[in-house]
């Protein structure tokens, strides 16, 4: 798959419009974004780019604040030496330690995860990966059954069944990500993950005691109504991909329309990842 990236150039009086303008880019299909100087830059696969949507936004904005943009094509394998390149080990709550094929293997943490990136979104370095894993940490998954939203890498997927998940279903629209997380769960030497390509439509119709959902506010509030459908009573759902404001209170009304119940939040540098709890409607 080949992606485009897009460098959004800002003025320094205009930065603090950013998160405004990668949320609204979110809504348009950009899956992933890296801070650069004078602005930042957005991916896209290069199938799902409509600059036309793009300048909609830009004239959205106009009485605003303004930007440009250019657009690069980003060959699979230059992605690939991207995400190595800047791909350094992580450690999330001091339990977790999170590395990549080519770096040293540290077996005195709790929970170590491999991760091969490839173009898949889900490290662990990104905001939202990290805040659901720090709520993954503090929860009980033994012998439990997880859907994985979403599922990128297949990263959180992976940490749900080192705490004990009894069956996982992960879930990715694309196929580059459905292929990362059948490689990173062998990787980690997981059996219990069924990895799925599609979106809600393919979700099965069972239930589930935990739902991991880190994809955008847009496409979250799309498929809430299915999430509550499959939601066993007294299970919880963790959601990430969205921003503090005003994103956090639009969730949580839709959520509160399907029967989940607002638990708590944890927020970094303005992304957010919410805890609701499922009894029935």
């Amino acid at each position: 798959m080949v992606y485009s990236e897009l460098f959004f150039n800002l003025s320094s009086s205009e930065e603090f419009h950013k998160d405004l303008l990668i949320d609204a880019l979110s809504g348009i299909g950009f899956d992933t974004f890296e801070d650069a100087d004078q602005g930042f830059k957005a991916y896209i696969p290069s199938a799902d780019l409509d600059e036309g949507k793009v300048n909609e936004l830009k004239d959205s904005f106009s009485g605003m604040f303004s930007f440009s943009y250019t657009v690069n094509s980003i060959p699979h394998q230059n992605w690939n030496e991207v995400w190595e390149s800047n791909f350094e080990p992580l450690q999330v709550a001091n339990r977790c330690y999170i590395r990549a094929t080519f770096h040293e293997a540290h077996p005195e943490f709790e929970f170590e995860i491999v991760i091969d990136p490839k173009m898949a979104f889900g490290t662990g370095h990104h905001q939202t990966t990290a805040l659901m894993m720090e709520f993954m940490l503090e929860e009980d998954f033994a012998g439990k059954s997880v859907l994985d939203m979403g599922c990128g890498t297949g990263i959180l997927a992976i940490l749900a069944s080192k705490l004990g998940a009894k069956d996982i279903i992960a879930i990715d629209y694309d196929d580059i990500c459905y292929e990362s997380t059948i490689e990173n769960s062998e990787l980690n030497g997981i059996g219990n993950i069924i990895p799925l390509c599609g979106s809600k439509e393919v979700i099965p119709s069972q239930k589930f005691d935990i739902i991991l959902a880190n994809i955008n506010r847009n496409i979250l509030l799309d498929q809430l109504d299915r999430y509550a459908e499959v939601s066993a009573i007294d299970s919880d759902l963790f959601l990430s991909g969205f921003y503090q404001e005003p994103d956090l209170s639009i969730i949580k009304e839709k959520c509160e329309a399907v029967g989940f119940k607002y638990h708590s939040h944890k927020v970094l540098n303005d992304w957010v990842a919410a805890k609701f709890h499922f009894s029935g409607k």
